[in-house]
């Protein structure tokens, strides 16, 4: 009842007399006993639980919860005992068997007897910090069974010689083991150690010894392909075997013991086997087993790294085999001089690019890795060669000549970007640029383009790449080719108002000088009636533009002439220089080369040049009287006008042999890149200087290299000599302090 205060007040009911009885702990015991008794021996039908479930309460709550943990730890050890015992008996072929039946039965008697005594669980078991009823059964039936002397090593045996057996293609009994295994999970009660200490760990041991032995076999007979087959059946299997009947904890740690054996012990041994190691599959294009290799190797460490290395040094040595062949270059030239020859040494390159861009693609997965090493070294063996920026401008001049007709507009913009990937490569881009204006040059003056379209996509596309001030000249000459279609329109108009009309049909490219290269050369000594008509253009042009000055650049220009040969006349198409040769012939039909020389006044290079092109038997405007050996030019040869010349075109055309840049001319480009880069490392210096204002030596240094390399990489000696020149032209100082640092000069 309620006390005054408001508090309630409970006090224990003295039920029977039975609880005051010295003797009821030993009966309800008892009791007990006898029905977990029955429960082990399965004849728990019959039983009350009830009944029983009261007698743990009672025994509880009279405070003899000792007593009934106690003699339940004693009863079920010497029930396991004799599980152990019969376990122990049990024929080999069924031992697992009965191991398995006597676990599944000792776990559905502890659940019994766990909720008979329930009621200890939650008070006397949590209150003493005790396992629980379960529990305990699970740490009995560990200490008494699993880890008896006479069952743990037999189990694991059987157990290993089980996985054992199914690896060399037996059917096992994957559920009875799967069964085992989780008996020992849950023998660790609420961990793995049993699991792994009884079983994973000497499982992990004896794959590793297993995969070791069989894959040493297998390196020994197999070739790379057909062992990484093999692997990959190894490894899927043991992933389905820890799907089957392994924890799932233990894939991870299988895994790495298997990789280790399979892969990384063997991976030079693989990747260098002869006829079908990774180089083998690099040289025929094996995708797949390129494929199953990166597969394989990116399971392990360092494998990917090692596969990149050896590609990479592969590329690198393949590369620069084609960029320093002879005859490889001989070839692009040879191309270039209007042969049919294939296989240019540039068009090897972008096949080697193709061909690695579809490694990487189908086989590699696009690794980044993989991708930055190979372009590192196509980076690498492109640079070998000094040449090659002039090499690339070649291999895009004869694609932009002749190379793209009947190509459509799609698989043009698929050669120009390939042909730009290669491109990106090259350091010396202001190289480039230099032979490009050259061929830009002579392919828009002598009409040589292929389409004007394709010229100004590619410009667009250098210019995407390199910016505005490297494509500013070469799209100022097709603004200049499109002013002097306009200045010759005028010209028409202006000489129709003349009594007399000119003797010939002129037609004149106006070059502003700052675009286009042009050279400094000799006039040669043009035909009086050309002369007329320059200076009728001159007078009409300078009236229209005061203060300009023209200069003939006879080099770079066309003419067509008419030949009245005894078989029939043909109109010749050919160049300024072959144009005042020819005409020469008209005076007299037999020729010393000095005399020609003497007459028009052409430097003897390009004299020799046109004159080899006069004299090639496939167009044979002239005949050569020679007592040379060589299949040259020399200044002792007489020269004949061919009067049996034929053939079965009207309009022959006769065009300039292409050579390759004589010694003195590529020093004379050298020269003038050399004298470019001076003032643009000098800019850059000002630059830099200008918005840091002080700066030690070799941090400017690489600020200079680092703002110039998108054109071309400064040599630091030169970058040095430009300092000390702008030292001198008190553009910059060194600070009296410490001379390794530089002061602006406002």
């Amino acid at each position: 009842m309620a006390k005054p205060n408001g508090k309630l007040q409970f006090k224990t009911l003295q039920g029977h007399g039975a609880f005051s009885d010295p003797d009821f702990p030993k009966r309800t015991w008892k009791l007990l006993k006898t029905a977990m008794r029955q429960i082990h021996q399965k004849n728990a039908s019959n039983l009350s639980f009830e009944e029983l479930y009261r007698n743990g309460y009672n025994m509880v709550l009279q405070k003899h919860g000792e007593i009934l943990y106690n003699n339940l730890k004693k009863m079920v050890d010497k029930h396991l005992k004799g599980v152990a015992k019969t376990i122990s008996d049990s024929m080999d072929d069924k031992f697992l068997q009965e191991l398995n039946g006597s676990w599944i039965n000792h776990k559905t008697a502890m659940l019994m007897i766990r909720d008979i005594l329930m009621y200890m669980d939650r008070n006397y078991v949590k209150q003493n910090n005790l396992l629980s009823v379960f529990d305990l059964g699970l740490c009995l039936f560990r200490d008494n069974v699993a880890h008896c002397p006479s069952i743990k090593d037999r189990l694991l045996n059987t157990l290993l010689s089980m996985v054992q057996k199914e690896r060399e293609g037996e059917i096992i009994d994957r559920i009875l083991i799967k069964n085992i295994v989780e008996m020992l999970i849950d023998l660790g009660v609420n961990s793995k150690g049993v699991y792994i200490e009884d079983f994973e760990k000497p499982l992990l041991l004896k794959t590793s010894s297993h995969y070791q032995a069989q894959s040493q076999s297998l390196i020994t007979t197999c070739s790379c392909p057909d062992y990484m087959k093999k692997v990959e059946i190894c490894l899927k299997e043991e992933l389905e075997r820890v799907s089957h009947y392994l924890d799932s904890s233990s894939e991870p740690k299988l895994k790495e013991v298997c990789e280790k054996q399979l892969i990384s012990n063997h991976m030079r041994t693989l990747i260098d086997m002869e006829n079908s190691g990774l180089i083998s599959m690099l040289k025929d294009d094996k995708i797949d087993d390129l494929k199953r290799m990166y597969s394989l190797f990116s399971r392990v460490a360092d494998g990917l790294n090692l596969m990149k290395d050896v590609i990479s040094g592969y590329v690198k040595e393949i590369g620069k085999s084609i960029v320093m062949d002879e005859e490889k270059v001989k070839l692009l030239l040879i191309i270039y001089m209007n042969t049919k020859e294939q296989g240019t040494y540039f068009q090897s390159l972008l096949d080697l690019k193709d061909k690695y861009d579809n490694l990487l693609s189908n086989a590699l997965f696009n690794d980044k890795q993989f991708i930055h090493s190979i372009q590192q070294a196509f980076e690498y063996f492109i640079n070998l060669n000094p040449r090659s920026p002039e090499y690339i401008s070649l291999f895009i001049d004869e694609k932009l000549k002749k190379g793209l007709k009947g190509v459509s507009e799609e698989d043009v913009d698929i050669i120009l970007d390939k042909i730009l990937m290669l491109f990106r490569l090259i350091q010396e881009k202001d190289v480039f640029e230099k032979y490009y204006k050259q061929h830009l040059a002579k392919r828009l003056l002598l009409g040589r383009s292929v389409s004007d379209d394709a010229e100004r996509n590619m410009i667009a596309k250098l210019k995407t790449e390199c910016g505005y001030q490297f494509t500013s000249k070469l799209e100022g000459m097709f603004t200049d080719m499109r002013l002097s279609q306009d200045t010759m329109a005028g010209f028409k108009n202006f000489i129709q108002g003349f009594d007399k009309p000119l003797p010939i049909d002129l037609n004149v490219h106006v070059l502003t000088t700052g675009f286009w290269p042009t050279q400094n050369t000799s006039n040669c000594n043009l035909p009086r009636e050309i002369l007329h008509c320059c200076e009728t253009f001159k007078k009409f042009y300078l009236g229209n533009h005061n203060g300009r000055l023209l200069l003939w650049q006879t080099n770079m220009g066309t003419a067509e002439l008419k030949a009245n040969f005894p078989s029939k006349t043909h109109e010749l198409q050919v160049s300024s220089y072959q144009m005042v040769i020819l005409l020469h012939f008209n005076d007299s039909p037999r020729l010393s080369f000095k005399e020609i020389s003497d007459l028009t006044a052409i430097p003897v290079l390009d004299l020799k040049r046109n004159l080899l092109a006069l004299t090639n038997p496939k167009n044979k405007i002239l005949e050569k009287e020679s007592t040379a050996t060589t299949k040259g030019i020399d200044e002792s040869d007489i020269f004949i006008y061919n009067s049996k010349f034929k053939s079965k075109l009207f309009r022959v055309k006769i065009m300039a042999v292409a050579q390759k840049e004589t010694p003195v001319e590529e020093k004379e480009t050298r020269e003038k890149v050399d004298e470019d880069r001076k003032h643009q490392i000098e800019a850059s210096i000002v630059r830099i200087m200008k918005a840091r204002r002080t700066l030690e030596h070799s941090n400017l240094v690489s600020e200079v290299i680092k703002q110039l390399q998108t054109r071309f990489v400064p040599n630091p000696v030169v970058v040095k000599k430009r300092i000390e020149s702008l030292i001198e032209r008190e553009y910059l100082e060194r600070s009296k302090q410490d001379r390794k640092i530089y002061n602006y000069m406002a």
